[in-house]
């Protein structure tokens, strides 16, 4: 029987010394993920300005600065041995493979992570017996021992967890476990997907009006233009004002701008935890509808190979762009398909599958954006647009398998 890695994400809830350690410990990598960055910066400035020769090292790696860390760095900080030393090493491995993407042209260069909006986990792989032992209401974290779980029942019992993570967000904690389950656990909810026998294949067609309109007549709404998102939005605008006015209170009193206070420190976490509400919502919009896409077992999905970052160059546009989140529903629906066994084919950015009549083949080079039903001037076709897109992008011919 075929085993899979699973990765499953729940809330904790520690308790108050716990949470103190957790968030010490996500203090330190940060500060280590920042000093590797500005080493490897400095380095990079002088050999850009000609100062160090092609001999002469000018990258340190993870694994040399860690041996710097431990050797001389944590001799004149102490503090910096309350993180456990995994950890610590996962940050670094992750800021120099930040540099990699940057040497490739993958990504752009590796900037620091500020203590506001930081995106640093804790990792622990499982190195003993005990390590990561779940069970129905509590699960064995290393060095942080048992600890509570606000969701019962959901983390696999009586599996193999290879490592974890934890993480500290709006001022909640989550972990994050990586399971080795067989293919028929009750826990892989795609075993009962791919037992569906095949239907023919679809085409998707992503937008802003609506998030995705499948060739078989499905459509997925946008999820942004609903009463719920737009009240949060409204009230998330109103308490970023508010923290505005208490930093130019501050200002106007004297004090330091960038110095929080306590009160702004309050302010700031309601903002945060707006901004994780919609994006929960958004994540769970996203999530459902690309279960109901692969739960009917297509023998193949196609879409459209989005030139997401020149979408977002349009002003009138990027804000629309970015809250539907292209890239992140298309990493999704990949994963899943490769997992339930569905036939991912992506067509060229430049097909014309919106100008093309699905009746005759005949493009409509005059077609604009705000004509939202496609007509053709040749045979008078008539259809939505976006629906003779997913059409189009079903029956292309020419494609690439992702």
């Amino acid at each position: 029987m075929r085993r899979l890695l699973k990765a499953f994400k729940t809330e904790i809830a520690p308790t108050l010394e716990q949470a103190n350690r957790i968030i010490r410990s996500i203090g330190i990598c940060r500060f280590l993920y920042n000093q590797y960055i500005a080493y490897n910066k400095k380095l990079y400035r002088m050999y850009q300005r000609g100062l160090l020769d092609s001999h002469q090292k000018h990258f340190v790696s993870a694994n040399d600065f860690d041996k710097y860390v431990n050797h001389k760095l944590k001799q004149e900080l102490s503090w910096i041995s309350e993180c456990g030393a995994k950890a610590r090493k996962k940050a670094l491995v992750n800021a120099e493979a930040a540099f990699k993407e940057f040497f490739k042209g993958q990504a752009g260069f590796p900037r620091f992570k500020k203590k506001s909006r930081q995106d640093v986990k804790l990792y622990f792989p499982r190195n003993n017996k005990g390590d990561w032992k779940i069970w129905r209401h509590k699960l064995m974290i290393p060095t942080l021992k048992q600890v509570k779980l606000k969701e019962y029942g959901y983390l696999p019992v009586g599996v193999a967890v290879i490592s974890g993570t934890v993480s500290y967000q709006a001022g909640r904690f989550y972990v994050s476990v990586v399971a080795d389950v067989e293919e028929t656990s009750r826990y892989n909810n795609d075993w009962a997907a791919s037992c569906h026998p095949q239907s023919e294949g679809i085409g998707i067609d992503l937008g802003i009006k609506n998030l995705a309109i499948v060739s078989n007549g499905q459509t997925f709404k946008n999820i942004n233009k609903s009463s719920k998102v737009r009240r949060l939005e409204k009230r998330l605008r109103r308490m970023q004002r508010q923290l505005s006015r208490k930093y130019e209170l501050k200002k106007k009193k004297g004090g330091a701008p960038a110095i929080a206070s306590a009160n702004i420190d309050k302010q700031k976490l309601k903002v945060q935890k707006l901004h994780q509400r919609i994006k929960q919502i958004r994540e769970d919009h996203e999530n459902k509808t690309i279960h109901e896409i692969v739960k009917q077992k297509p023998s193949f999905v196609t879409v459209e190979d989005l030139n997401i970052k020149g979408m977002m160059k349009n002003k009138h546009l990027a804000k629309s762009v970015a809250a539907e989140r292209f890239y992140s529903f298309l990493s999704k629906l990949k994963c899943k398909a490769e997992i339930i066994g569905i036939e991912l084919r992506v067509v060229d950015r430049f097909y014309p599958s919106s100008k093309t009549c699905h009746a005759c083949g005949y493009i409509h080079k005059g077609l604009k954006l705000q004509d939202r039903m496609y007509v053709c001037p040749k045979c008078g076709y008539m259809i939505d647009r976006d629906l003779n897109a997913s059409l189009n992008l079903r029956d292309a011919k020419e494609y690439q398998t992702a």
